[in-house]
């Protein structure tokens, strides 16, 4: 899944928890667990409170549905309104991924104004304070769960340092029309000399394939046209690979008796691993957050916590888009990406409430 040479890693996990189980991955998985250790937490908070903790469960509905919901929204109305407007039934399909976090951040907000108001005893900021100190552990985990994915990368390092994502491209090669058995993909150290420095990294595929009916001699004419086609032609493999157009394929077959081995030896583009800059980044968060509840609780002026939140995760947000890869294309002409755009107002509603607490002060104990 993980191999390392030097300063870069090749990446290449299977997005499914169980292989050949391809409807659980660890995107959902993870996601799912957020929401799970969410629970418990906010049953602590409540408890510790004085409040009911039995109305978490209908707080959690509230979440669920609004993280859900605006997200989807998020993505359809701030990334690519035309291509989901023009055919509203795609919004549905969630599971195709096209998620927002900012469109989760205001649904949340309106549900949770929502949940306040039809629940009596139940202050809007003292429920949002609380809830932002585990949407920012959720919020690390989710990020967790797109570098399991290989999706929402970064952009090249050029530098030998990074991330080489391969697992698009294995997924490509598994297309061959032949008995493929398995495809792994590594940093080969026989090639430590190959590199420059320059972002252009060595990589192999070891490619397994049962015998069949091929001879060895059909089966690599086979591979060097279309192994070289998928290499080169496709975009995801341009986008994190280097193969260059000519020379000939570099592959080497041997006979290991029941199967055969092919070794393409490759090059591959280093990328900056956006999703642990993120995950880390909500997780420190999520730790500062607890921490200052942990010691004053009850005494917290409200909105303290929600103005933080809002300062960090979307300062930090708007930092880590200039290491992120333009993930749609109108984004490519424009000085700030639509995720920065969004979170300047959010980092201002934040100061503004940190202001506001710090005026008020902590509550007597």
């Amino acid at each position: 899944m993980l191999e390392s040479l030097l300063n870069y890693v090749v990446w290449d996990p299977n997005p499914a928890v169980f292989a050949g189980f391809e409807r659980l991955r660890w995107y959902s998985l993870l996601f799912a667990l957020g929401f799970i250790i969410s629970q418990q937490f906010m049953v602590y908070f409540f408890k510790k409170e004085g409040q009911n903790p039995e109305l978490v469960d209908k707080l959690t509905i509230y979440m669920v549905l609004a993280t859900i919901i605006g997200a989807r929204l998020g993505h359809v109305l701030f990334y690519e309104p035309e291509k989901y407007l023009g055919n509203p039934i795609e919004i549905l399909k969630v599971w195709e991924g096209g998620l927002a976090s900012h469109g989760a951040a205001i649904a949340i907000l309106f549900a949770l104004w929502l949940y306040a108001k039809r629940t009596p005893g139940q202050s809007y900021l003292w429920v949002v304070d609380r809830i932002v100190i585990v949407t920012a552990m959720t919020g690390a985990l989710i990020r967790f769960g797109n570098l399991m994915n290989s999706e929402i990368g970064g952009k090249d390092t050029g530098t030998d340092y990074g991330f080489v994502y391969a697992w698009d491209t294995e997924d490509i090669l598994k297309t061959l029309r032949m008995p493929i058995e398995s495809i792994n993909a590594y940093a080969p150290e026989d090639r430590s000399s190959e590199l420059q420095n320059n972002g252009i990294v060595p990589v192999n595929f070891d490619i397994v394939i049962g015998k069949g009916g091929f001879s060895i001699e059909d089966l690599e004419s086979t591979l060097r046209r279309d192994v070289k086609y998928a290499l080169t032609q496709f975009s995801s493999s341009r986008e994190y690979l280097a193969e260059p157009i000519e020379p000939a394929l570099d592959l080497t077959i041997s006979d290991k008796g029941d199967h055969y081995l092919a070794t393409i030896k490759t090059f591959g583009r280093t990328k900056h691993p956006t999703q642990i800059y993120e995950s880390l980044s909500y997780l420190v968060i999520f730790l500062i957050l607890f921490g200052i509840w942990y010691k004053y609780q009850s005494r917290l002026p409200d909105g303290i916590l929600l103005g933080l939140f809002l300062i960090s995760v979307f300062g930090m947000r708007f930092l880590w888009e200039y290491f992120k890869a333009v993930q749609v294309e109108f984004e490519e002409s424009m000085v700030l990406n639509m995720g920065q755009i969004l979170s300047i107002p959010l980092v201002i509603a934040g100061v503004f409430l940190v202001i506001r607490a710090l005026r008020n002060g902590l509550k007597p104990e």
